[in-house]
């Protein structure tokens, strides 16, 4: 004999009230992204096409005149490329060391989880704490921080890391707390890849007379690989485009941000929220940037044949 409460789990959990728990579990998740993604990128949208100065409610509207304005400016063409600079070197340098990384902890045989786990453990680390240790511990000034003291010791003259611009020692600086970043992120997408190929590949490459290394890492483990390198490729790509936090807390002062290695998003961050706060032109041009984001990525996808059907 049921009791009542048997048939209320059984009405509370009745095909009939599915959606009313899909929406339940749901809904907050929806709620949340429209709220804080989709509201502000759409009234993002907006604005770019208004007379935008120091108001988020505008009325002048100025068409694409913000877009050609955008288009035009030197400083933002040279945001682009000095993304360009940056993306590639970090991509091909993340990838390399991430799939080397995860080609070396899936050949241990004892403590592979203590050394997927200290190589991980960075990712936990913020990019702001990440930029502030580098540079006020690492490379701080020219008398101070532990590579100047490296320096020190075998006599070389120190650095001015963040302010050298010839050679443009500030690069370094970057490129090694976006790697100490992120590389343990990808490391672990290649190593779950590494894991999903099936032995008895390897034990007919050994069959075969393949030989261990090289041979049996170009012919299996990176096509193997294909799905993998394509997704790490295309995070890359995207992270990098969206490169801020490190460039403006390493770079940045009290005088403000130096006239070089501005990527886009720094130059965005100024113009719409800087001395001048024209939002309208910032919008305009956090559009453009995003569909230069999608563009690439579209390329790219298509490139990779991601999606196709193998045969």
């Amino acid at each position: 004999m049921r009791g009542p409460r048997t048939k209320l789990a059984e009405r509370l959990l009745g095909p009939q009230n599915r959606h009313l728990w899909f929406w339940i579990f749901v809904g907050p998740f929806v709620l949340g992204l429209t709220l804080f993604t989709y509201v502000p990128l759409a009234w993002s949208v907006y604005l770019s096409f208004f007379d935008a100065h120091n108001t988020v409610s505008p009325t002048d509207f100025v068409g694409f005149g913000n877009y050609t304005a955008m288009l035009g400016d030197d400083a933002f063409t040279d945001s682009l490329v000095t993304f360009l600079v940056f993306t590639a070197f970090i991509v091909p340098a993340t990838y390399m060391l991430s799939l080397a990384l995860a080609l070396m902890v899936n050949r241990l045989r004892w403590a592979q989880a203590f050394f997927r786990s200290v190589f991980f453990l960075p990712v936990a680390c913020s990019y702001v704490v990440a930029a502030l240790i580098w540079k006020m511990s690492i490379f701080n000034g020219v008398r101070f921080g532990l590579a100047n003291t490296v320096l020190d010791w075998f006599g070389a003259d120190q650095i001015a890391w963040l302010s050298t611009t010839e050679p443009p020692w500030y690069w370094l600086v970057i490129v090694t707390v976006r790697l100490w970043l992120q590389t343990g992120f990808y490391m672990v997408l290649f190593l779950a890849g590494l894991q999903r190929i099936p032995p008895r590949l390897y034990e007919a490459a050994a069959v075969d007379g393949a030989r261990p290394g090289w041979q049996v890492f170009r012919h299996i483990t990176f096509p193997q690989l294909r799905a993998t390198s394509v997704a790490v490729v295309l995070l890359l790509v995207i992270n990098a485009f969206q490169a801020f936090d490190e460039f403006y807390n390493l770079l940045s002062d009290s005088r403000g941000y130096p006239p070089y290695a501005r990527p886009p998003l720094v130059y965005l961050y100024y113009t719409a929220l800087g001395q001048g706060q024209n939002l309208g032109l910032g919008s305009a041009g956090a559009v453009i940037l995003a569909l230069i984001i999608a563009v690439v990525t579209v390329v790219q996808a298509r490139w990779f044949g991601l999606g196709r059907k193998e045969d």
